[in-house]
């Protein structure tokens, strides 16, 4: 996607800046409305025009630090809970916050908020274009509701639980990896190394070799000389993904493809339920409309399918429709969570309801996740063992039959 650069009328009249991401214009214009009343200008960035040199880099870049981030919500939430004006608790993160990313960003944020500006408007100017969708929303809410020091507070749960469950499934998944990174780096040895040495001494022996031996010839031969086909193709099938990756119909492709995977499949829908919940609990406990909660929270899910079709649930509403009698029809996200939000809705309870869904759905995913690990690790292993083990039976079997005409 691209990016483009907007000036625009918020819902309280002030103007704002910022930088938006779409296919196209017409589709960051889209985006913009959604937040804006009024666009006054939007324009498409010139990526080459923003291209920096070496030597006037931040080391990192602009991306955002999420434990730094977390911790700014956190320190937001208990200065202002003590009573701190707004302008002066930005200063004091900002001074002492020691990531170079937020401490400028809070640093322009304060002058701004000392001008006059509100806090949600300077946060969307200065930092969205790396700050998370739901946080700013979540932050105009607490604005309005008189709420702010709660909004962070909620915002710093949040994102300090989406943390915590993705260093759990990356901790988990770091030792497969590694099985499969040895496992890699031991074939390529064996069959680029190896196995020419052996089979140079038995071609040198003039005897027909057996069949297994001529064909794990070939496999060597193909990977010593025929290399760039392999890299040719590894090279073409990252340029397709990332081209689809890239499109409409292909990301709507790779979405439902990644849904339909015997494992990764439950995975994914698993991890939307949980997004979906997680997301709705802390952005309606801010304050916000059904509506705008659903928008937002549609825009956060992973999968670009599921986040696709639960947008759609926002017109629905708009129509006088209950979310529970919404999701029952959209027949996207799980049946246990349209369920649940339908009696939330009917018992008046939906946030503690969807607080209590989004604990069972997080267990439900640590739990597959480690189940599917538990289940690759020793089929990476079988795997390694099979090929290494063909491999020196096909040697050794080359070995007794040379021995046995001599």
């Amino acid at each position: 996607m691209a990016q483009f650069k907007y000036v625009a009328l918020s819902r309280s009249g002030e103007r704002v800046n910022g930088l938006i991401e779409g296919y196209n214009e017409l589709d960051a214009a889209a985006r913009v409305k959604e937040n804006h009343s009024v666009i006054l200008k939007i324009k498409a960035v010139d990526e080459k025009k923003n291209e920096v040199g070496l030597l006037n880099m931040d080391i990192g870049g602009n991306r955002l630090n999420k434990k730094a981030f977390i911790v700014m919500c956190s320190q937001f939430a208990i200065i202002l809970k003590s009573g701190v004006p707004i302008v002066r608790t930005v200063q004091l993160i900002g001074d002492k916050t020691a990531d170079k990313v937020l401490r400028k960003m809070l640093k322009q944020i304060a002058v701004d908020v000392e001008g006059g500006r509100s806090l949600s408007a300077a946060f969307e100017e200065h930092g969205a274009h790396i700050l998370p969708g739901t946080f700013v929303e979540t932050l105009r809410a607490g604005e309005e509701s008189g709420n702010l020091d709660r909004s962070f507070d909620t915002m710093y749960h949040h994102f300090d639980k989406q943390m915590k469950m993705g260093n759990k499934v990356r901790s988990a998944m770091s030792y497969p990896m590694f099985v499969l990174f040895i496992a890699v780096v031991v074939v390529a040895v064996i069959m680029i190394k190896v196995v020419p040495t052996f089979m140079t001494f038995f071609a040198d022996a003039g005897k027909e070799l057996p069949l297994p031996t001529r064909i794990l010839i070939a496999i060597s031969d193909f990977f010593v000389y025929r290399w760039m086909v392999i890299v040719a193709i590894i090279a073409a099938i990252v340029i397709v993904y990332q081209l689809m990756s890239h499109s409409e119909n292909g990301r709507m492709l790779l979405a439902k493809a990644q849904l339909k995977l015997p494992v990764l499949g439950n995975i994914a829908e698993l991890n939307a339920a949980s997004q979906f919940a997680n997301s709705m609990t802390t952005l309606l406990e801010s304050g916000l409309t059904m509506n705008k909660a659903v928008s937002i929270t549609a825009k956060t899910l992973d999968n670009y399918f599921i986040s696709t079709e639960t947008g759609k649930l926002a017109s629905r509403l708009e129509e006088g429709h209950s979310l529970g009698a919404s999701m029952r029809e959209n027949q996207v996200l799980p049946d246990i969570l349209v369920d649940m939000t339908g009696v939330g809705e009917e018992t008046g309870e939906l946030t503690s309801t969807l607080d209590t869904i989004a604990l069972y759905y997080d267990a439900e995913l640590e739990m597959a996740i480690q189940s599917a690990l538990e289940k690759l690790e020793p089929a990476m292993l079988v795997f390694l063992a099979v090929v290494a083990g063909g491999i020196v039976g096909t040697i050794y079997l080359t070995m007794f039959s040379m021995y046995s005409i001599m």
